[in-house]
């Protein structure tokens, strides 16, 4: 647990700290923004919309940052379109993006905006994959006024693929039969 944890109105002046082994090379925080490699996650969602990846040299583990020569780590940018009281009052956030077991949802951060809210349990939900394993992955702490149109920075081990994140770009690679998808060349779609 950290001060930003225990006293959470020190997040408007200090960034939430990050486990570094977890996150892509060269990856900082800012009190309302993560980069990776030099490139802001939060103007990455403004340039490219959400969901997006933005994927770089994964870190040696132990090391302190040293970008590894083999490995790939990611960043899922997605959006919250929906956050509802679950059952027992669990709160549960609708993002915009599918996630999978190489998600490190423990380091989910939002950016874009600064909250002192203290942070909850909450369950990520997928808009459209009812049923799916993936929709109930529960993140240990999250701000409690998390809302619509929020974005959240999720860790992933390996290379994220935006087709097997953005359910609509899934449909469409799928029934595209031949060519370029109409998207592709688009900030990596």
């Amino acid at each position: 647990m950290t001060l930003t944890h225990i006293i959470p109105t020190l997040r408007a002046s200090v960034p939430n700290p990050i486990s570094r082994d977890l996150w892509p090379e060269f990856t900082t925080t800012t009190i309302a923004d993560v980069t990776v490699a030099g490139v802001s996650l939060v103007r990455l969602a403004e340039w490219c919309g959400t969901p997006c990846v933005h994927t770089a040299a994964a870190v040696v583990p132990g090391t302190g940052g040293m970008p590894s020569a083999t490995e790939l780590a990611s960043v899922v940018v997605a959006r919250v379109v929906r956050v509802s009281r679950g059952m027992a009052g669990a709160l549960d956030v609708w993002i915009d993006a599918r996630l999978d077991d190489t998600a490190l949802v423990s380091e989910t951060r939002m950016i874009g905006r600064v909250s002192t809210a203290a942070d909850v349990e909450v369950r990520l939900r997928t808009i459209g994959a009812a049923g799916d394993s993936a929709d109930r992955l529960v993140v240990p702490q999250l701000v409690r006024d998390v809302r619509a149109g929020d974005l959240l920075a999720i860790p992933c081990r390996g290379a994220a693929l935006l087709r097997e994140v953005d359910p609509e770009r899934r449909h469409l690679a799928r029934d595209e039969s031949a060519g370029e998808a109409p998207w592709a060349g688009l900030c990596g779609r």
